[in-house]
């Protein structure tokens, strides 16, 4: 039996129709029939946002801590291109997202109508598809089709423009059930011949590396358990990219920390030294190789991927394997085991001593000295005190993101939510506000710095309307530190417009907003301060005042190998008996 209603009204159906239990979103004139339905119905909550750009970030954070797509609700015009960088970080981050933008009617498009734009054409080159509805009767079944494509294969943004007469008008609504999916049916196993080549090498490898990426994430818990288990089950060391942090546990004794630009000495000097390198659910991205012709040489390189545009993109791979990184690690580890779990164990033991040799280097190591806040103790510390809590943590972009990728602890996957592509400030307010809407009984802190943080401020108002208690703990250098560290490295010292000289009081902001501000300078108080902003039932501004010229190390330099980094201070005078920042 049909069922006749609005587009309007299809439109909220669709959401329900999919499970959809949270929206994110900001009215304006094209959406107000799509708002009048929404305000008819209690199944689905609608969190109204400050700017629109918070909501595709509020809906990155959902849909990354629960695997489940996150809902953006948005008007024409300005509302969709305010979230055109949302949805490109989204994109470069493969998070399934969808977005509802409204549309001037069908027969203004074309004339420069107020709040008009090619929302289809903008928002093109970063969508993984969109569509414009011109047509009620279709509008349910593109809908349905949306959600498909946005979680299907490899996950990303879509977009439907969908303009206001077509909301008004009736027409018949087509359940999900009954829609037929598109030809959009990416393939989940991989191919058993290259998958018997893969376990040829694993056997024989003397030099083995993982390497994993969100891609183990974005798969399931499943791929996480099944990761898990090859690690231990081979006895391999296992690295990972910014993404994939939590895939396997930070506390698991075959991790070997995160690699790239910024990554831990052991794991950058392996993935160099590796003579068969394991590509799970990674993209081989800038920051990870780093010189391209120099990147891990003398490795046999092996790529799961389930998108096979990823193959090949970067760097030349020996064993191509186009699948679901679940569906692939099972049957890897079913071969693995059918052969005689074997591995070249003699070969294995001396490639361990010789990451102990590199973990030696404690490349992390740091001095907590005097009355300034360092921000890696500030990190170390927060990290003490809430591991044991249900903790989500989010990030700005900058130093104090790979500060708390270095210092922060990840057991398991979905609890990490940054930015890694695009490199989005403003990202983490907005998404730790996703996040504290998907899990309300959780600590969720976003960890800042100041500048990032005030690019989406005013999502303050969001935390306090939705009584979510995020904590917003901002390292605060008075700097845009990761520009000021290239600029002191690589640019004689200029700091050309690195700082601002008109920061707000945080405390004083927080209060103006109805929540708790804290603020901590010395070292003897911040454990207290911590407490407090984990006790406190409500949003949290805590301020934490660091040194303001701190550089972010491991760090390898521009147009260098992995095997070359600048080291800390702290860790360079214990591995090679000098200081300062050097290139080992």
């Amino acid at each position: 039996m049909t069922r006749q209603m609005t587009g309007a009204k299809m439109i909220v159906e669709c959401l329900k129709d999919q499970g959809v239990e949270v929206i994110f979103g900001y009215p304006g004139g094209a959406v107000l029939p799509i708002y009048d339905e929404v305000f008819q119905q209690n199944g689905i909550r609608h969190v109204l946002v400050r700017h629109e750009q918070g909501a595709v970030h509020a809906a990155e954070g959902y849909a990354r801590s629960t695997g489940k797509p996150g809902v953006v609700l948005v008007t024409s015009g300005p509302g969709a291109t305010n979230a055109v960088t949302g949805l490109t970080d989204a994109l470069l981050d493969s998070i399934p997202i969808v977005v509802l933008t409204g549309q001037v009617p069908t027969f203004m498009i074309g004339t420069d109508a107020f709040q008009e734009a090619d929302t289809v054409g903008i928002t093109r080159p970063c969508t993984k598809h969109n569509w414009l509805v011109q047509d009620t009767a279709s509008l349910s079944a593109t809908i349905h089709e949306a959600f498909h494509v946005a979680t299907s294969g490899r996950p990303g943004p879509v977009l439907i423009d969908i303009p206001k007469d077509v909301q008004f008008a009736s027409a018949d609504y087509t359940p999900k059930q009954k829609v037929k999916v598109s030809r959009y049916q990416p393939p989940v196993k991989g191919d058993m011949a290259s998958i018997e080549e893969l376990v040829d090498a694993i056997e024989k490898a003397e030099k083995p590396v993982f390497y994993t990426g969100g891609g183990v994430i974005n798969s399931g818990p499943a791929a996480s358990q099944l990761l898990r288990e090859l690690v231990e089950a081979t006895g391999f060391p296992i690295t990972s990219t910014l993404m994939g942090l939590g895939a396997y546990p930070a506390s698991g004794e075959k991790w070997l920390g995160m690699l790239g630009m910024h990554g831990l000495y052991e794991a950058n000097m392996a993935m160099h030294g590796c003579d068969l390198m394991i590509n799970i659910g990674a993209r081989f991205d800038d920051r990870i190789t780093g010189r391209l012709d120099a990147f891990s040489p003398n490795s046999q390189k092996a790529h799961i991927d389930i998108d096979p545009s990823s193959i090949n993109k970067v760097i030349r791979v020996d064993i191509p394997i186009v699948g679901d990184v679940g569906h692939v690690l099972e049957d890897v580890l079913k071969v693995w085991k059918a052969r005689g779990r074997k591995t070249n164990r003699p070969a294995l033991e001396k490639w361990w001593s010789k990451i102990e040799n590199w973990r030696n280097v404690d490349c992390l190591k740091f001095e907590q000295k005097g009355s300034i806040i360092k921000p890696q103790h500030a990190l170390a510390r927060l990290e003490a005190l809430t591991k044991d809590h249900d903790r989500y943590i989010c990030t700005e972009v900058g130093q104090h993101q790979m500060w708390a990728a270095q210092y922060l602890g990840f057991e398991d996957p979905n609890r990490w939510m940054t930015s890694g592509g695009l490199g989005t400030m403003g990202y983490g307010f907005p998404a730790s506000i996703g996040v504290q809407m998907a899990h309300p009984d959780s600590l969720v802190i976003n960890v800042a710095g100041e500048a990032s943080w005030l690019m989406n401020m005013q999502e303050m108002g969001t935390a306090i309307q939705f009584r979510l208690p995020v904590k917003q703990f901002i390292l605060n250098n008075e700097r845009l530190g990761m520009v000021r560290q290239w600029q002191e490295l690589l640019h004689g010292e200029r700091y050309s417009h690195s700082w601002s000289e008109a920061l707000p009081d945080f405390v004083k902001l927080a209060e103006a907003f109805g929540a708790k501000g804290i603020r901590v300078d010395d070292p003897a108080d911040l454990d207290e301060a911590i407490k407090e902003m984990i006790a406190y039932d409500g949003p949290v501004i805590l301020d934490c005042l660091v040194e303001k010229h701190e550089n972010c190390f491991p760090m390898i330099p521009s147009g260098e190998p992995h095997n070359k980094m600048l080291l800390g201070e702290s860790s360079t005078k214990d591995a090679i008996g000098t200081s300062g920042a050097v290139l080992v």
